[in-house]
């Protein structure tokens, strides 16, 4: 017996980004607003970059389940907009690391507040026990499939 208890398609469309659309339009309109001046898909890079500057391009890949070519034209467009500096690696010259620069650096708490002001908003109304169970629904959709791919 299925464990769907929804229309197929309602479940489908939910899990493959029904939510995650509406917060990303949400986010962009609130940087937007507060003058952010990055894309949600540039956000997702600096993100991280926020948590370990001098990542090389293939980590920024497996950090934000993008492809090369977008990751790639990401950074293009962080390190037009000075954001982003490309740095050879010492020990490998066929990699570039990531670094922010001061503007990237800058731009930080700013992006944050926003961030976390537009989740705020995602998640009214929504109790911690159904936060916390998401999480373990979501993360085991992710981990059955993590193999397959």
């Amino acid at each position: 017996m299925s464990n769907n208890q929804f229309r197929k398609g309602e479940l489908y469309s939910f899990i493959t980004g029904k939510a995650s659309v509406a917060i990303a339009r949400r986010l962009q309109k609130n940087f937007k607003e507060a003058g952010v001046e990055a894309t949600v898909e540039q956000w997702s890079i600096l993100y991280h970059l926020w948590k370990e500057d001098g990542r090389s391009q293939q980590q920024l890949c497996d950090a934000t389940f993008r492809d090369k070519p977008s990751v790639t034209r990401l950074v293009d467009n962080l390190e037009k907009n000075k954001l982003v500096k490309r740095v050879g690696d010492k020990k490998d010259r066929r990699i570039n690391l990531i670094y922010l620069t001061p503007d990237g650096r800058r731009m930080e708490e700013e992006a944050m507040r926003v961030a976390n002001q537009t989740l705020n908003e995602a998640l009214a109304g929504v109790s911690e026990k159904n936060i916390d169970l998401a999480k373990v629904v979501l993360q085991k959709v992710y981990d059955n499939l993590q193999g397959m791919l």
